[in-house]
């Protein structure tokens, strides 16, 4: 059985951190590098490690030391656009902690990393008392992120059936804070 430490990134783990956010959205949705989506993955550093009501954690594999998943929170609620605007109103910038960057190496899954890391990720949201909310979204083609999501929060828009023409087909989840 493999042991995995999770923690707080650290300047050292920066380079395989981006290497499992990058494989994500090269594999698993198909989009590559798109920099208005993804500043976050070339510098995480600047958006994670460095604001203090930010944070990014990584499952490192305890055999090599390697890091085989990532999440990450911030404070920067949904923006519109290109979410929809009742959602940016819901949950706004400073006072909403948003799930980011939540992935597990395909050879890691199903072993209960991410809720490891979404369960650390919402217990330092609770440590700080500026926000009253967990929110994220996911792409629902991404390999078991919707089973994932239901199991831990709350539906609260679809845009599949919810948005006009099925908007950008985006599952959007509150995580309780509690």
């Amino acid at each position: 059985m493999i042991e995995y430490c999770i923690r707080p990134a650290t300047v050292g783990d920066i380079d395989g951190a981006r290497a499992v956010m990058l494989d994500a959205v090269y594999r698993d949705f198909e989009t590559g590098y798109v920099p208005r989506w993804h500043a976050d993955i070339i510098d995480p550093e600047r958006f994670y490690l460095t604001p203090p009501r930010h944070t990014l954690l990584v499952a490192v594999d305890q055999r090599d030391g390697t890091v085989v998943a990532t999440g990450a929170l911030d404070g920067r609620g949904p923006g519109h656009p290109p979410n929809p605007r009742r959602l940016a109103d819901r949950y706004p910038s400073g006072e909403t902690a948003q799930l980011r960057r939540v992935y597990v190496r395909p050879e890691h899954r199903r072993r209960g990393l991410a809720r490891r890391l979404v369960a650390e990720l919402v217990a330092f949201a609770k440590v700080d008392a500026g926000y009253r909310s967990v929110y994220l979204h996911t792409d629902p083609a991404s390999p078991g992120a919707e089973a994932l999501w239901r199991s831990l929060g709350r539906l609260v828009c679809d845009e599949r059936i919810e948005e006009a023409g099925g908007g950008q087909g985006i599952l959007h989840f509150e995580i309780p804070l509690v």
